[in-house]
């Protein structure tokens, strides 16, 4: 596998960006890894980086963005923080990932069994992770699905939470940034929410909410 130069990642398209995490994806799952020479890459890297996505994940251990997608290195800018929230500084990560190091797809990734979403569920306080759950509750708050046994001990209300929690942060990184939602608006970048399921190691993208050029019109009336 060869490493991406800005020639190779410039012809990439936004909806051909996420189909080339879905086939790595694939590849993970059944085991079919890529074979890359990951010293190369080092080598072929060092004046430069070209990656052609930005995975917004969780911290979860089970998680890594490159593995799950199969992906070397300079292939993916991954950020990652508990919850796979958004704030300034996720936001101008992001930003820098797409505006300047001209990536073509930012990908808001959940995963079932989050410890961060059980945690909101339960209301849990603990120093300074009690700032960031807040965070979750308005996802926490609008699963109205769920009427009894609204807490981490009942799994349904856990992953309906950690659906609609990515659901929201992609919008929150829209309305929050101008400068992405211009990059989307304009279809220079898609963006895309997701959940990895730690079962089965399978990536479900949201494909009906993808945002891109034409479609980020009604996602914004939306927010």
């Amino acid at each position: 596998m060869k490493t991406l130069t800005k020639e190779t990642r410039d012809l990439i398209t936004p909806l051909e960006a996420i189909k080339l995490l879905e086939k790595g994806n694939e590849r993970f799952v059944n085991n079919l890894k890529m074979n890359r020479n990951l010293l190369q890459q080092v080598n072929e890297t060092s004046d430069g980086q070209h990656p052609f996505a930005v995975i917004l994940s969780c911290i979860d251990s089970r998680t890594s963005a490159e593995l799950i997608f199969d992906q070397g290195l300079g292939d993916v800018f991954s950020v990652r923080i508990a919850g796979n929230i958004q704030n300034p500084d996720i936001l101008g990560s992001i930003e820098f990932g797409c505006k300047v190091a001209g990536a073509k797809v930012v990908v808001v990734l959940g995963h079932t069994k989050c410890g961060a979403v059980k945690g909101a569920c339960d209301h849990v306080q603990m120093g300074n992770l009690t700032t960031l759950l807040e965070k979750l509750k308005p996802a926490v708050a609008g699963e109205i699905t769920v009427t009894t046994g609204r807490d981490s001990s009942n799994s349904e209300f856990v992953e309906k939470v950690s659906s609609l929690n990515v659901r929201l942060t992609l919008k929150q990184v829209l309305k929050n940034s101008p400068i992405l939602n211009d990059l989307a608006q304009k279809g220079e970048i898609a963006v895309v929410g997701g959940m990895y399921d730690v079962e089965t190691g399978l990536v479900d993208f949201y494909d009906d909410e993808i945002v891109f050029g034409e479609r980020i019109k009604k996602e914004t009336v939306a927010m």
